[in-house]
């Protein structure tokens, strides 16, 4: 694992702000692109963009969505990020992809056949790219695209091209089953792996 580096960078660095209520509804089915480069120590792998990250162009960026918050209490960043400062992530050998690359209000709105396509998808980047480690933040949707029904957290006996691969909660604020203190602690036990 790379060392943290704190940076100067500055929230909202690309100038945009909250979107609105018309900028939300015509970000539904856009792509963001994703946060990768070759050899990253973990590869996060998000369900499908929301709206926010569509309307913005960041990652996890909407308000009450905790991916942030447990990236740094997990260890991976020296404080606190913003999504706006998500380009900070290679540099600490962190990178952001999705499973389904169109955006949606809900992960729900997503059909099975999304989720094997995204799988496939999915697959491929990781041979190219050689992360050490795929995180896939969503326990359901990895079953589904996956074909594991019966998958838990945690490390996961298969790898993924190559990658060893890890399941995460979803730190969507819609998933009432996690704090921030036991999301922080998956992340963290995510982090001791990858350091060991």
């Amino acid at each position: 694992m790379r060392t943290p580096r704190a940076s100067g960078a500055t929230h909202g660095a690309s100038g945009a702000g909250r979107p609105t209520k018309e900028e939300l509804a015509a970000a539904a089915d856009r792509t963001i692109p994703d946060l990768i480069a070759p050899g990253l120590d973990v590869l996060f792998v998000g369900i499908n963009p929301g709206l926010w990250s569509a309307a913005t162009g960041w990652h996890f960026a909407r308000p009450g969505n905790r991916f942030w918050p447990a990236l740094h209490r997990g260890g991976f960043t020296p404080r606190q990020l913003h999504p706006s400062e998500q380009h900070l992530l290679p540099g600490l050998g962190l990178g952001i992809t999705n499973m389904v690359a169109r955006a949606s209000a809900r992960a729900d709105e997503l059909t099975p056949a999304e989720l094997l396509a995204g799988a496939e998808v999915l697959t491929g980047k990781v041979a190219a790219y050689r992360p050490a480690w795929v995180a896939v933040v969503g326990v359901t949707a990895y079953r589904i695209g996956f074909a594991r029904p019966k998958a838990g957290f945690g490390p996961q006996p298969e790898p993924l091209a190559g990658a060893r691969l890890w399941v995460l909660p979803n730190p969507s604020g819609l998933n009432a089953h996690f704090t921030p203190e036991t999301l922080g602690a998956a992340f963290g036990e995510l982090r001791a792996a990858v350091a060991g």
